[in-house]
């Protein structure tokens, strides 16, 4: 468990980040070196409306891309997570089980296609036999496509991916991770709430790692942010087996018919 950490620190860690930080219009030379000046050129420069058509035909074409790549998958679930928890870690495992148990249920599974908690849950879903895919994002840093997707569909912009992520789904399940799992997380839980998509299961997994998220939405149910019923929006639960067979149970009988399980009744007994 984490140690108690108190404001001064968090101030004390926000000056030393930002004092390292440098300019928002300049680039660490690292991130030079990777050609990331390529999405954050408008900061510095203004954009004359042909160089904004040109972003757009570059936006255009990877909603093209991964249109035509996965508007056949079938039945899929999303699975989120970090690419910092390596193999040999408990949340790899979780993740390795939580791929098995959709595989075996009869779902595509969809992950970011990178490393960590994403390379686990493809891996899972390869190993026992299912359809697993990656929509992997282009970084100078931590993300290149696993071993263990069947298709990978890769992108520039984190906006175009996570629509694919969502589009395709018909649950969500969000193991441990930072920033990026959080963000979408929370994209896949506002767009529920606002009755855009499902509504759709959103299973959170590993209730240690969760729980002072948890206790964050009852904070901010008691100071108004939020309506009781959105201190509910993701399933809290340690166990694989019982996420699939909740999301198995909350689809409609169209979907369930559309279901290729990996292993006939191997979910019934694990």
């Amino acid at each position: 468990m984490a140690k108690s950490r108190d404001l001064n620190e968090w101030r004390a860690s926000w000056q030393e980040h930002w004092s390292k930080a440098g300019s928002a219009y300049e680039l660490a030379p690292d991130l030079k070196r990777a050609g990331a000046n390529w999405e954050r050129e408008f900061l510095g420069q203004a954009r004359t409306p042909s160089k904004e058509l040109e972003r757009l035909e570059r936006i255009f074409k990877e909603f093209s891309n991964g249109f035509k790549k996965l508007y056949r998958l079938g039945p899929a679930v999303t699975v989120f997570g970090s690419a910092r928890f390596p193999e040999g870690t408990p949340y790899y495992k979780l993740g390795v089980e939580i791929g098995r148990e959709l595989a075996l249920a009869g779902f595509t599974v969809i992950t970011g296609g990178g490393p960590g908690m994403m390379e686990a849950a493809n891996r899972g879903a390869r190993e026992a036999g299912g359809v697993s895919i990656g929509c992997n994002i282009i970084l100078p840093h931590e993300q290149k496509p696993n071993p263990y997707v069947d298709e990978v569909v890769n992108f520039n912009y984190f906006f175009a991916r996570k629509v694919m992520l969502v589009k395709y789904s018909c649950a969500f399940v969000c193991l441990p991770g930072g920033f990026g799992t959080l963000d979408e997380m929370f994209e896949a839980a506002t767009l529920i709430q606002c009755h855009k998509i499902g509504p759709f299961p959103l299973i959170l997994l590993g209730a240690s790692f969760w729980k002072n998220l948890i206790q964050l939405m009852y904070d901010m149910l008691h100071e108004g942010a939020i309506s009781e019923e959105d201190t509910g929006f993701g399933f809290l639960t340690d166990s694989p087996a019982e996420a699939a067979r909740m999301i198995l149970a909350s689809q409609p009988p169209d979907v369930i018919a559309r279901l290729t399980p990996a292993k006939s009744g191997a979910l019934e007994n694990a």
